[in-house]
Parts: structure tokens; C-alpha cells; sequence
């Protein structure tokens, strides 16, 4: 039995336009695949915090599609900017971080841009970084204590006063009177007799005297014996 030509292209053109859609649903299901697993500026995150005492800026890449993507830092201040580096990160489901050291100063600002080759991002992470007000604490040497410049002024302490001799003698001790001081008035003759110093002298005197008689008596003997 054969089909009118009519039909025929009735029928034709109906499964063309069944397969066009079929194609168009196809595309549409693989480029929406891809744009969920393409990298997205939505997917990167970035924070200031310390390590130990050192201040540091950390970026979470959670980029599952893992494509590499660069990070830069930038410090904004006064209407100026400084770059502080630039990272390489490749983004996982889980978060892949990288780190950078920065000394950063309380209520400080930075800018964080990224950028793919892959997916056309360029672009900085909404609301970029601003650091706590607290800076990182930072361990204070220990001040060891300084001797003093100059010697201390205070002379050593002498020994007291009640130490060292004095210098007379107390008032209340009487000194010892000498041996050959005056006697009283009333003892004058004892010292006239016998206490008085010139006795020795004039028994000296006596003495020589009684030596020379003797010797001219002597000498008068020997002289009446040779007449004889």
C-alpha cells in the first residue's frame, strides 16, 4: 500500500521537529551541568587571623570543578593601595586554603581579587577583609633589672661615737693626787722633819763631810808618827 505523497511529508517533518527538540533539550542538560561545576567568585572566602603572634590572610577556594585560579592581596589605605602577594589555589568540595603573612595593623582593610583563565572570573570577593581591632599579641621581652649608674651616695656607717675614747676623762673620777703633793696646813711639821724632798740632799752633804774628816785625821796620824 502506498502512502500519499502528502502524508509523507506530513510525517517528515513532524520527526525533524521531534529530534531539533531532543537536541535543544540535550544542549540545554549539558550546559547546565557545566555552569554548576564551573568556578564562580561565590565560591571563595577570605579571612584575617593570627598564628601564634604573627598575623596572617587566609583564602578558601571550594571549587569543585578544581580549577586553578590566582589570588592577590591587596592592603587599601588612604585612598592608596599595596600589594601584599599572590597565590595559586585549585579549589576542592571540601576547601583548599592558602595563607598569607601579614603583620596586619587593628580595623585594617584588604582587597582580594580573583582570577581564572577557565569560566572568564575576574573579579574581587564581595566585601574584601577587614582585620579585628585587636592585633595579634606580640611576647614583650623580659626587662631585666639595671644596676645603678653611680655608687650610692651614702657613706659607710662609722662605728659610735661611744666606740672610741673619750676624749677626757669623766668629771666624776677624781684623778689620783701624786705622791709628793703638798700635806694639808695643818701637817706642816711632819713635812719639816722627815716627808719633806731636800733630805737626801742634805744627808749627801753630811756625809761627804764625815769622808773628808776622816781623811785629814788620817793623814794628821801618819804625819806624828813619821816625827817620832
Amino acid at each position: 500500500m502506498s502512502v500519499p505523497p502528502s502524508l509523507s511529508s506530513r510525517i517528515s517533518g513532524r520527526a525533524g521537529r521531534i529530534a531539533g527538540v531532543a537536541c535543544a533539550a540535550t544542549v540545554l542538560a549539558v550546559g547546565a551541568a557545566g555552569t554548576a561545576s564551573a568556578c564562580n567568585i561565590s565560591e571563595f572566602t577570605a579571612a584575617a587571623s593570627c598564628t601564634g603572634d604573627k598575623g596572617v590572610i587566609t583564602v578558601t577556594d571550594k571549587d569543585s570543578s578544581g580549577t586553578p585560579a590566582t589570588v592577590t592581596v591587596f592592603l587599601q589605605s588612604n585612598g592608596s593601595e599595596k600589594e601584599i602577594g599572590s597565590q595559586v589555589v585549585k579549589g576542592t568540595r571540601e576547601g583548599a586554603t592558602i595563607t598569607f603573612e601579614e603583620n596586619w595593623a587593628p580595623n585594617a582593610t584588604y582587597r582580594i581579587h580573583v582570577k581564572t583563565d577557565k569560566y572568564n572570573v575576574d573579579e574581587d570577593i564581595k566585601g574584601g577583609v577587614t582585620t579585628p581591632a585587636t592585633a595579634c599579641a606580640t611576647e614583650k621581652p623580659t626587662e631585666k633589672p639595671t644596676p645603678s649608674a653611680t655608687p650610692s651616695s651614702s657613706a659607710p656607717s662609722t662605728p659610735a661615737e661611744s666606740a672610741t675614747p673619750s676624749a677626757s676623762a669623766s668629771t666624776s673620777e677624781a684623778a689620783p693626787a701624786p705622791a709628793n703633793s703638798a700635806s694639808p696646813a695643818g701637817d706642816s711639821n711632819l713635812a719639816e722633819t722627815g716627808a719633806n724632798s731636800n733630805t737626801g740632799l742634805f744627808a749627801g752633804i753630811a756625809a761627804a763631810l764625815v769622808v773628808a774628816g776622816g781623811g785629814v785625821v788620817f793623814a794628821l796620824r801618819k804625819r806624828g808618827g813619821a816625827k817620832a
